[in-house]
């Protein structure tokens, strides 16, 4: 538990981001996002980057509500106040929240990141 009364989850270790030689928990990314009022499902997977070899991204469910209401520079900036606050470095903050309508799930209903990390992959590549 830290400071702010968060528990965190420790990620698998195909789940975490190699970005620049360090490593991005994508489960305490998830966990920050989820916290945003308009979020209803997230996951965050790394996806290749040209300089620093992968960098996080955000596949976000919005809540009905929301739909169509919330920008990706509205979840950049509630993960950036984490960044303010300390919680996680600046480097944490997702190059890209993509917006999706569902997110695939296993036959056990969990998130399943291998169809994301194959779908979106090359997503930061121009």
């Amino acid at each position: 538990m830290d400071e702010r009364g968060f528990i965190y989850i420790v990620d698998r270790a195909k789940d975490v981001i190699k970005s620049g030689g360090e490593w991005i928990s994508s489960l305490k990314l998830e966990s920050l996002i989820s916290l945003h009022p308009a979020v209803g499902e997230v996951a965050v997977i790394g996806a290749v980057h040209e300089k620093w070899g992968e960098r996080p991204v955000a596949i976000v469910v919005l809540r009905q509500e929301f739909k169509g209401r919330v920008k990706e520079e509205d979840i950049i900036n509630h993960v950036r106040k984490f960044v303010d606050e300390g919680v996680i470095p600046k480097w944490w903050v997702p190059d890209k929240v993509i917006f999706v309508d569902e997110l695939p799930k296993t036959g056990a209903a969990k998130i399943d990141k291998k169809v994301l990390r194959d779908r979106y992959r090359d997503v930061l590549i121009k």
